[in-house]
């Protein structure tokens, strides 16, 4: 008979079976899943980053929302802005963050490894996210993606050729009601049918700016056959507390 620490060892060294699926594959570990920094030619301690005027008077406001001493706590919507100016975030817009920051660069990296909204490597000028998780799935959300790649002749994490569009498939985007929906750069478009988004994303191809939000006719979240309260203007203060109103 094995003793229970023997038998513990033995179990440990059999090796582990484990599925894994990616429900969130970013464009820069889609080709080889690391969360490393690996320098490429356009991507290296050398590229060229500065906060532009504009953008340097912005990231004063936000830290200025900090107490001294804490300035380091605006590390996230610094490397938004500096994101957003240069179109992805290359490990010398980290460098400048930490240096204005005066945080150690390890802090930064480590920020911007662990929130996949910061993009390490290029992408495209349209960034095609596309939620898969419950709601949407059970709302067709698969059907979406297919269309998606079919239409940009792309697989998730892929850029197409012309850098116009980078494909993702995301985790929960807070739009549950409006499922099945898809995130393009800052706009939602909500409610999607297979058509919808074969009419978002050509508009886009053609240099036309498709109107975001649900594609269904409802303003925003309320009931898909309409309203079911609320729908009558509300009564003044005070109401059915006394007797005059």
């Amino acid at each position: 008979m094995l003793s229970s620490l023997s038998r513990a060892v033995v179990r440990a060294s059999k090796p582990m079976q484990q599925h894994v699926k990616f429900m969130h594959r970013t464009a820069p570990i889609a080709s080889d899943h690391l969360f490393v920094h690996r320098d490429t030619p356009e991507n290296n301690s050398d590229t060229k980053f500065e906060f532009s005027s504009e953008n340097l008077k912005r990231l004063n406001d936000i830290m200025a929302n900090y107490p001294e001493g804490h300035k380091a706590a605006a590390v996230i919507p610094a490397l938004d802005l500096a994101q957003r100016q240069h179109g992805w975030l290359p490990i010398s817009a980290m460098h400048k963050v930490a240096e204005i920051l005066n945080m150690p660069k390890m802090r930064v990296y480590e920020v911007a490894t662990f929130y996949t909204m910061f993009n390490r490597e290029p992408i495209g000028k349209f960034h095609v996210q596309v939620c898969t998780t419950t709601p949407c799935m059970l709302c067709n959300a698969r059907e979406i993606l297919k269309a998606i790649e079919d239409n940009l002749k792309i697989k998730c994490g892929e850029t197409t050729k012309d850098k116009m569009f980078t494909l993702t498939e995301v985790e929960c985007l807070g739009a549950c009601v409006n499922a099945p929906m898809v995130q393009i750069n800052d706009n939602y478009y909500e409610d999607l049918k297979v058509s919808d988004i074969n009419e978002i994303l050509d508009d886009l191809k053609a240099g036309k700016s498709p109107k975001p939000g649900p594609r269904s006719g409802r303003f925003a979240c309320e009931p898909i056959n309409g309203l079911t309260s609320l729908t009558e203007p509300p009564k003044g203060p005070g109401f059915g507390v006394r007797e005059d109103l």
